[in-house]
C-alpha cells in the first residue's frame, strides 16, 4: 500500500464526486487543496485537505471506492494527513451531513463535533442529497486535536 501526493487531481473526479455529488462544489477547493491518493493495487480512495487558517487543516473530500469501503482506507487516510501535517496545523476538521454513517466514522477516527452550519446542503446544492436514506440539511463540523 502506497499513499501519494495526486498533481492532476481532476483526473480523479470519478472519486471525488463519491464523497461531493456537485461538481461545482467541488471546484471550490480542488485548486487550493493537496489531495493524496492512497493506491493498494490499483486507487482505493483520495482524500482532499485545504489550509483554512493559521493552525487549522480541513477534510475537504475523503472518498473510498465502494467495493472498497468498510476496510479501514478512510482510516488510513486520515491518520496519514494527520501524522504528515501534525507539526504544521493544531486541529483537523472535517464538514459532513447529519448521516447516521458518515458521522459515526469520524468520531471513532478520533473527531468530536464542533459546530453546525445550519442549511448548508439545501443553500448550496442544486438538488436534494441523499445519504444512506436521510435528505442532508445541516453541515456537521467535527474537529481532532493533532497535538
Amino acid at each position: 500500500m502506497k499513499i501519494y501526493e495526486a498533481t492532476d487531481k481532476k483526473k480523479f473526479l470519478p472519486l471525488l464526486l463519491l464523497a461531493d455529488e456537485q461538481e461545482s462544489m467541488i471546484d471550490r477547493y480542488i485548486d487550493d487543496g493537496v489531495m493524496f491518493v492512497l493506491d493498494d493495487n490499483g486507487v482505493k480512495g483520495g482524500i482532499v485537505v485545504c489550509e483554512i487558517s493559521d493552525g487549522l487543516l480541513e477534510i475537504k473530500n475523503l472518498a473510498v471506492y465502494k467495493d472498497f469501503q468498510r476496510r479501514g482506507y478512510g482510516r488510513v487516510l486520515i491518520d496519514y494527513v494527520c501524522e504528515r501535517y501534525k507539526d504544521r496545523y493544531s486541529v483537523i476538521r472535517v464538514g459532513t451531513g447529519d448521516s447516521p454513517l458518515t458521522v459515526p466514522f469520524y468520531e471513532k477516527c478520533g473527531f468530536v463535533k464542533s459546530h453546525t452550519v445550519k442549511n448548508f446542503f439545501t443553500d448550496n446544492y442544486d438538488r436534494p442529497i441523499i445519504e444512506n436514506g436521510v435528505k442532508l440539511v445541516d453541515m456537521i463540523y467535527l474537529e481532532r486535536k493533532l497535538r
